[in-house]
């Protein structure tokens, strides 16, 4: 049977509002993705003292892993959604690119109220531990785990793919 879903674009727009000296000083940036068909919104809790995986990428998806076709996804977001605790957010680092798993690793503080905002996981992340030059071979995200530390967590995560 043939999907009948017609694909439709995904409008991103960020705003940033604030007023200093009688001034205006924000921002409003709008950011288009074409040819959407899957979109995904869920809301996690994660428990205290532990780490839950809330997206996972593979070059070759199958439903028992749960991933997401790395090169279909062309957007995601990670809010937290507590008022006062913050979560790590661990970008898992396929650098081999196999599907074998995560090779490194990067953390990130995501504080109460925050948003974490990615286009493609496919070649989109790189780490080096031994040079302060920039890195421009990028590698592919794996897969990204929220710690909340030692309180319960609460994140909402929403991807879009073509």
């Amino acid at each position: 049977m043939a999907s009948t879903i017609t694909s439709a674009t995904l409008t991103v727009t960020l705003t940033e509002k604030i007023e200093l000296n009688g001034r205006d000083q924000g921002a409003t940036n709008t950011l288009n993705i074409s040819s959407i068909k899957d979109v995904s919104k869920r809301i996690v809790t994660v428990p205290a003292s532990g780490d839950t995986t809330v997206l996972r990428f593979r070059a070759t998806t199958s439903a028992a892993d749960n991933a997401l076709d790395l090169q279909n996804v062309k957007y995601f977001r990670i809010t937290n959604l507590d008022d006062t605790n913050s979560v790590n957010l661990s970008l898992q680092i396929d650098i081999g690119e196999d599907d074998s798993g995560a090779d490194a690793q990067a953390t990130i503080l995501l504080e109460a109220g925050r948003s974490f905002i990615m286009g493609t996981p496919e070649d989109g992340i790189v780490v080096h531990d031994s040079t302060s030059t920039i890195q421009t071979t990028l590698n592919d995200l794996e897969s990204i785990i929220i710690d909340s530390g030692t309180e319960i967590g609460t994140v909402e995560v929403f991807t879009a793919s073509s």
